[in-house]
């Protein structure tokens, strides 16, 4: 089974690749960052995070998406209406793959991967480094979360992956 991870951004999303064997054996296939030009209209930078997700799901034999919930923290709700536009082109880009799709919650993520709901960044990079046998920690942090999202899929029961 191939998984693909995504940490949604407007400006930032990361992405990871990973296969899972029959025994559980994983390895990563690709992973990185898909960056929109800050200076460009919300337009174009959606234009943009569809042309890079279509490409990347034509790349991989993907069997599902996972991807990370929108989240609001009454602080920065704009921050989650910019990730909640990325993330609907993601999933938009997806389904017209006819690609599955899972949601996860962040604090369902750190807390499958370190135990702890409300893990650090750091924490997390360092979690999917030992999980995935990494000599370094992944970076960006976004690239990490990609990772531990798709990693967390195949480990969740309920998240049919």
């Amino acid at each position: 089974m191939i998984i693909c991870g995504v940490d949604p951004g407007l400006e930032t999303c990361g992405y990871a690749v990973i296969r899972v064997e029959r025994a559980g054996a994983m390895s990563i296939l690709d992973a990185g960052v898909c960056r929109t030009d800050t200076d460009s209209e919300l337009a174009a930078r959606l234009r943009q995070i569809d042309a890079d997700f279509g490409e990347l799901l034509a790349q991989w034999p993907i069997d599902r998406l996972a991807i990370e919930q929108l989240y609001s923290h009454y602080k920065h709700p704009r921050t989650a209406v910019l990730m909640g536009h990325a993330r609907g082109v993601i999933i938009a880009t997806a389904a017209r793959c006819g690609m599955p799709v899972t949601n996860l919650a962040a604090t369902q993520v750190k807390k499958y991967l370190t135990g702890n709901g409300r893990a650090s960044k750091r924490q997390m990079q360092q979690a999917v480094a030992s999980v995935f046998g990494l000599n370094e920690i992944p970076e960006p942090n976004d690239v990490a979360d990609a990772l531990a999202i798709a990693y967390c899929c195949i480990g969740q029961p309920n998240a049919n992956c």
